[in-house]
């Protein structure tokens, strides 16, 4: 059975790696060619196009990992797109977060032309997907998840289908919600043990093992300790994925207090980063919040 995937980035490339080394026919393709994600897809046994055309065609399953609406719109529905040359039955899957009214959209457009979609957005960042231990969120009809699941088993460790079309993406919207409010309590947490002269690695190996630890306690405290800001999830991608949790409540941000005081910390790193060049915009760790708070 052929597989596509779309969209060799930092997540997408290590979830395509974990396919073609589970000894699946994977077939890649980036919408900038030449980035390291073809190099490392090749090397793990899999092959890359350069077109889409030539990667999609034939294939059963086709997986896509992008951006933001536009990039996944484009990609499946645009001229010279997925629904162009998939062929009619074939399931196809989104691992891009761009909440659920844009996953019903796209749900109909292709059902319309025989293919199947699945909103299947992912959390447990760039160490998950290395480790194929994500968790993946589906939306959708329960035949084509069933058709998929053997492949989502070979990324991910919590696989569940949550219900109709849009499902995954209204589940995902929550997740972006825990990790931007938890990201307050660690850089709170870590940046009150530093003013009361306590160690602040003292924080991670202690309190992650009490009732207020979490994942981002656990794999972001200790880089933010190291003021070690390389992404794993990007701000500027925490911010996009904040924006479609308004924009799914209808602009209405006093209906969610905590993750307005997030969005606004995490945009006050972003200014920042402007008013030093903006060469950095967007492009730190989401443990970059700490920044706000110096």
């Amino acid at each position: 059975m052929k597989i596509a995937y779309l969209g060799l980035g930092l997540m997408g490339q290590a979830m395509a790696v974990n396919l073609a080394r589970a000894g699946l026919d994977v077939v890649g393709w980036n919408r900038t060619p030449g980035k390291s994600g073809e190099k490392a897809l090749l090397e793990a046994g899999g092959k890359v196009e350069k077109s889409l055309e030539t990667a999609v065609t034939g294939a059963a399953v086709i997986f896509t990992c992008l951006g933001d609406i536009g990039d996944v719109e484009q990609v499946l529905l645009g001229k010279g797109g997925v629904a162009e040359f998939a062929p009619a039955g074939a399931v196809i899957a989104d691992f891009s977060t761009i909440g659920p009214e844009a996953a019903k959209r796209i749900y109909g457009a292709l059902g319309a032309k025989g293919m199947r979609f699945l909103d299947a957005p992912v959390t447990g960042g760039d160490v998950g997907a290395r480790n194929a231990t994500l968790t993946i969120m589906v939306g959708g009809d329960e035949k084509p998840f069933q058709t998929a699941l053997f492949a989502f088993e070979k990324m991910g460790k919590n696989i569940k289908h949550c219900g109709p079309s849009g499902s995954g993406q209204a589940l995902k919207l929550c997740n972006q919600i825990l990790c931007a409010v938890n990201m307050i309590s660690v850089c709170e947490a870590l940046h009150l043990a530093e003013r009361l002269g306590v160690d602040e690695n003292l924080v991670v190996d202690v309190l992650s093992a009490g009732a207020g630890g979490s994942w981002a306690l656990t794999n972001l405290g200790p880089r933010i300790i190291k003021e070690d800001f390389e992404p794993g999830f990007a701000l500027k991608h925490m911010l996009k994925d904040l924006r479609l949790v308004f924009e799914n409540v209808d602009g209405q941000a006093d209906l969610l207090p905590g993750t307005k005081l997030a969005q606004d910390l995490f945009r006050k790193v972003g200014e920042t980063d402007i008013s030093n060049g903006g060469s950095a915009n967007g492009a730190r760790g989401t443990q970059a919040m700490r920044l706000a708070y110096e």
